[in-house]
């Protein structure tokens, strides 16, 4: 559902094949999918294949392997992803997003190729066990030694944290809040897989860094940056989220439609009657809304403006939209989604994930609320 970015129409011809060729992937690969979601296995092999077709580089220009795309091919790219059932390339994305904004040409040249297509994996080793959407309580520490860093810190809830090649850790410097590029050979590190509810596919871990020795080269953004180097991402891969979970609604609706359509009840088809057709009206309303919402951030992205409330409000919508069509899907299919070996339980773990990723739903309503009450003209209203 691309509502806004379609009405041009060399995107939308872009858009039309991109959603085909997501489609025959996930079709032809998906015994494969399903069971390394099911095992909880980062699936490598596929991940690679996504890389060489140029959907993990959206964002990255052409001569380090990329699309050279916007945010707009990086939301259509990400909603075909929660469509299908893909692998997510979201967290590559992030890197990618980091290393244009911060990196320097040595950290470029090393990483970014790899990563937007595919033969580098990268994490994000952020969170701690009391450290989440606030970094006042971060634990983690990088102080200095001769010309080095030593990190020293335990990180949870990092995904591919035990199948990447380089993270980017953050702790706190003596500077502040700072970020570093960290190969993932280095030693002093140790992973330990955790079994995370959704997105199995992209995996969690602890990652525990002790007295690891990175140079100053590996620093990402000078010192004290860290804050700067985090928003400058995040209100980007918001969008990401946010159109990883209309696909994931879409999905969800769309099969239990198809279910349904064939599903007689009585003298009727489940989808006769007028209180199943209100929850379908309901559900594909805010997946519209959702995408509106979510086009008109990516707009507003290439036109250069700051997009903090508008990827805020489109992962807000999505968040409910999201929830509302994978309601609307049990709805739909009855005793008929109850079972592992349907798709139904695995959307609704992978929407429960996303709605924490990149700051919960709270946090979004809290962002909407103060922007909206400390703006003396209420952001339009008044």
């Amino acid at each position: 559902m691309y509502p806004t970015l379609q009405a041009d129409p060399q995107r939308a011809a872009w858009i039309e094949t991109t959603a085909a060729e997501l489609a025959r992937f996930g079709e032809q690969h998906r015994s494969e999918l399903d069971a390394a979601n099911r095992d909880k296995q980062f699936p490598r092999e596929l991940y690679r294949e996504l890389g060489k077709l140029g959907y993990l580089g959206p964002l990255v220009p052409e001569s380090y392997g990329g699309l050279s795309g916007g945010v707009s091919e990086y939301v259509v790219i990400s909603e075909e992803v929660g469509r299908h059932g893909l692998v997510s390339g979201q967290i590559a994305a992030q890197g990618q997003r980091w290393l244009l904004d911060w990196g320097t040409e040595e950290q470029k040249d090393r990483w970014l190729r790899g990563i937007a297509t595919g033969e580098a994996v990268f994490s994000e080793s952020i969170s701690e066990k009391n450290a989440g959407s606030s970094f006042k309580a971060m634990e983690s520490t990088a102080t200095r030694e001769g010309g080095d860093w030593l990190l020293t810190g335990s990180k949870t809830h990092v995904n591919l944290g035990a199948d990447c090649d380089v993270t980017l850790f953050y702790a706190i410097a003596e500077e502040g809040l700072t970020s570093f590029l960290v190969d993932m050979t280095l030693p002093g590190i140790r992973t330990a897989v955790t079994d995370p509810v959704g997105l199995r596919l992209i995996r969690t871990a602890d990652v525990i860094f002790d007295r690891v020795r990175v140079p100053d080269s590996a620093l990402l953004g000078p010192p004290g940056a860290g804050l700067k180097t985090f928003l400058s991402t995040f209100n980007i891969s918001r969008l990401g989220n946010a159109s990883e979970l209309i696909g994931l609604g879409r999905r969800s609706l769309e099969l239990g439609l198809r279910y349904a359509s064939q599903r007689q009840v009585g003298d009727s088809m489940v989808t006769g009657f007028q209180g199943i057709q209100w929850m379908v009206a309901d559900a594909w309303t805010a997946l519209q809304a959702a995408s509106l919402a979510r086009d008109d951030a990516a707009v507003t992205h290439e036109r250069g403006e700051d997009i903090a409330l508008q990827t805020t409000t489109a992962k807000h919508l999505a968040i409910t939209a999201a929830e509302r069509a994978s309601d609307t899907a049990y709805s739909l299919v009855g005793g008929h989604g109850l079972y592992f070996d349907e798709p139904y339980t695995d959307i609704v773990n992978d929407i429960k994930v996303l709605k924490v990723a990149g700051g919960s739903a709270e946090i979004m309503r809290n962002y909407i609320a103060r922007r909206v009450l400390t703006d003396p003209g209420h952001e339009g209203l008044a």
